[in-house]
């Protein structure tokens, strides 16, 4: 295996460099093995316009080759996105683990230093992420100051990096878009999490020089519309415009109907580019859809939708999901699906409900998620003994599943898998391993939007007993 590895790498490597080097070759080749694959194929896409599918080999290696590299932005897709930078000359190739794919993925070839940086600012930008929450609680000042640390500490690793290698400036404007964009959008989740306070009377002024950052944001970049860090920040900034829109009126709920209704007129007129619009559109009424509750709601918003997106594929994915997001509604019986038990025995998930019961969810991939929300569970059985918590774990590995409750002494006749998640986590619009729902004794819905963690859970708990 390791052999057949450098033998294929030294093959792709030849194929660009016998040419007349990376300024005039034109052509770029990615490649790579999967480790644990999930199918036997990857999708590869530039911008996530044309894609395509590459079948992995016996060995799970995959090799694709673009004829005339477009320098910028290309997505590997197995299971999980992945944005790689690739420029004409470069000969990429990839490793990574689907067990742990961020933590895993490596690249080695030319081409490869520039996206094992972006790999590494991102996972430096992520592991970041708790303690900045810390900052959300500082006045104004004091954040902006703290950003600026956050921000010059970034853009040292990246002056380090460029000094280190002789990069294209396409690159510099991606590497360094990934770290602007990273700072707006903690600024947006600094104002919205102010916004959040309004409820408590614990809002602070926020100075309109703070907002000098949003001059910079782009609002129709071709080559970034499909960067996660610039659409995120996107997604969040024009959250924080809806909520201004509404201020005074309604309080901060990114899920409210008001919030989407205006926030997608915001995004009609402000996003300059069709594709970057559309692709915001689609984002903002899966998520309005996937926590709606009203029924009239969903219908206005669906009209709204299909006035602004022209595009028919869009319109047929969002009409599949409202059909979906309408049989999730309280009072529609949970749909029949099948499940795995802790003996893998197959059975359907109406044949489990007995009593009034609070479904929720868990991963193998978020450890410290799966020991608080047993935790939690544990609690939530002693004080109301009238429901049942039924666990279903959304990963495809049995054994190892059955390992960890066996070890950690879960209630097995309560823990179980699906038998086919991709089918079961659309069924049930599983988007998040946070989501739970509340079903009867007959598993008629009852709500299929709450949280195990919430501050209502326990009000709602009572309201049915109470009824």
């Amino acid at each position: 295996m390791r052999f057949s590895f450098y033998v294929f790498l030294s093959l792709i490597v030849v194929s660009c460099q016998s040419k007349s080097g990376p300024e005039t070759c034109g052509s770029a080749w990615i490649g790579g093995q999967i480790v644990n694959p999930k199918t036997d194929y990857v999708i590869i896409s530039h911008n996530r316009n044309s894609s395509d599918t590459v079948y992995l080999d016996q060995s799970n290696f995959f090799r694709y080759h673009i004829k005339a590299a477009d320098p910028g932005l290309y997505y590997f897709q197995h299971f999980e996105f992945q944005a790689m930078f690739v420029e004409p000359g470069d000969s990429i190739m990839l490793r990574v683990n689907t067990l742990e794919f961020d933590e895993s993925l490596t690249y080695t070839g030319p081409g490869a230093a520039k996206n094992n940086f972006l790999t590494e600012l991102f996972l430096l930008n992520e592991s970041a992420d708790q303690e900045i929450l810390s900052f959300y609680n500082l006045d104004p000042e004091t954040f902006i100051q703290k950003m600026d640390s956050v921000r010059l500490q970034r853009q040292s690793f990246l002056d380090e990096f460029n000094k280190s290698q002789e990069v294209s400036k396409a690159f510099m404007e991606v590497a360094n878009a990934a770290i602007d964009y990273a700072i707006y959008g903690k600024m947006e989740l600094y104002v919205a999490s102010n916004n959040k306070r309004q409820r408590f009377g614990e809002q602070k002024a926020i100075p309109s020089s703070f907002f000098d950052y949003r001059k910079k944001i782009d609002l129709g970049h071709e080559d970034l519309r499909t960067y996660y860090p610039y659409f995120r920040c996107l997604g969040y900034y024009f959250d924080n415009l809806a909520f201004d829109a509404i201020k005074g009126q309604k309080e901060f709920n990114r899920m409210s109907f008001d919030h989407n209704w205006h926030k997608m007129d915001l995004i009609q007129a402000k996003i300059t580019n069709d594709a970057l619009k559309q692709s915001l559109l689609k984002n903002t009424v899966i998520n309005y859809f996937i926590n709606a509750e009203n029924t009239e709601h969903m219908a206005l918003i669906l009209d709204k939708f299909n006035n602004y997106n022209q595009s028919s594929e869009d319109k047929k994915v969002i009409a599949e999901l409202s059909e979906i997001a309408l049989r999730l509604m309280p009072n529609q019986p949970l749909p029949n699906l099948e499940l795995v038990n802790y003996e893998n025995q197959t059975l359907k998930i109406h044949e489990v409900i007995t009593r009034p019961t609070v479904i929720y969810f868990w991963s193998l991939d978020s450890p410290m998620h799966v020991k608080n929300v047993h935790q939690r569970i544990s609690e939530l059985r002693v004080k109301y003994p009238e429901f049942d918590f039924i666990g279903i774990n959304v990963d495809d590995q049995f054994k190892k599943w059955k390992r960890l409750v066996q070890h950690e002494s879960y209630r097995a006749e309560y823990e179980f898998q699906f038998e086919d998640f991709e089918k079961a986590g659309m069924a049930l619009l599983v988007n998040s391993i946070h989501k739970t729902m509340m079903v009867d004794s007959n598993g008629v819905i009852i709500d299929p939007h709450t949280n195990i963690f919430s501050l209502d859970i326990e009000q709602k708990l009572l309201n049915y007993l109470n009824k």
